[in-house]
């Protein structure tokens, strides 16, 4: 079955300054692949038995994020269980010296998920715990080799592991790949205005005008491109839609 995701802005690759962004856009997918990206109206027409899923006047579509602190919240930092009731944020240092593999995996599956909903589709290792390389395989997300230097410094400047990487990254920096048609279909939709820093390095934005949801567009100089904070609507990995906002 082909999916139609409609969003406000897509922005297919923004990590690329000449890449096209596209206003009242979608992306087609087909099992795990993206099949196309273009403006809605020629997605649907040319389309017209795809399920639509329509993400809003104000929907951001962009790749999904990478987090650069992964070995550091999935084998240092514990996620605890909310029958513990001791919160939902991650015990800095909760796992150091534990040796109970079933704890780190546990641990790693509950922080796998709570990335899902910050539009996390890669998490960055090398993990050292059987445990917790299990759970990442088996959670579907891109396993990396390591942290990009951008995000390690980010890291040490936060103090600790972040769950959502755009706290202290641009969106050139934090994404993952690109929204591209033959590409695996990986990617994240944000809620809210976006905050664009150099407008002019967005091709085709000059039909944001005429979207209500977009309106009072904010700017903001040296920052990059960056969604509105508090995680996101929605996040697709390998085509499968794993995390929806309630």
């Amino acid at each position: 079955m082909l999916t139609l995701h409609r969003a406000a802005l897509v922005l297919p690759d923004p990590a690329d300054p000449t890449a096209p962004s596209i206003a009242d856009g979608a992306v087609v997918v087909r099992g795990e692949l993206v099949e196309a990206v273009g403006p809605y109206g020629e997605l649907a027409a040319a389309h017209p038995s795809a399920r639509v899923r329509d993400w809003g006047t104000a929907a951001v579509l962009t790749p999904g994020l990478r987090n650069p602190w992964g070995q550091r919240l999935l084998e240092r930092d514990y996620h605890p269980d909310p029958r513990e009731e001791i919160g939902v944020e991650p015990v800095v240092d909760g796992l150091v010296g534990c040796t109970d593999e079933t704890r780190y995996g546990a641990s790693a599956r509950r922080g796998l998920q709570r990335m899902l909903g910050f539009g996390v589709t890669a998490v960055a290792g090398p993990f050292e715990r059987a445990a917790v390389r299990t759970a990442v395989a088996r959670s579907g997300l891109a396993a990396l080799p390591g942290a990009s230097d951008a995000g390690a410094g980010a890291g040490a400047a936060a103090g600790a592991g972040l769950l959502d990487p755009l706290a202290v990254l641009p969106l050139p920096l934090a994404v993952h790949g690109r929204v591209a048609a033959g590409g695996r279909a990986d990617f994240a939709v944000f809620p809210g205005l976006p905050v664009l820093s150099g407008l002019s390095g967005l091709s085709g934005l000059s039909g944001l005008s005429g979207l209500s949801g977009l309106s009072g567009l904010a700017v903001e100089g040296g920052d990059g491109v960056r969604p509105a904070a508090g995680g996101c609507l929605a996040t697709v990995l390998g085509g499968r839609l794993v995390y929806r906002r309630r």
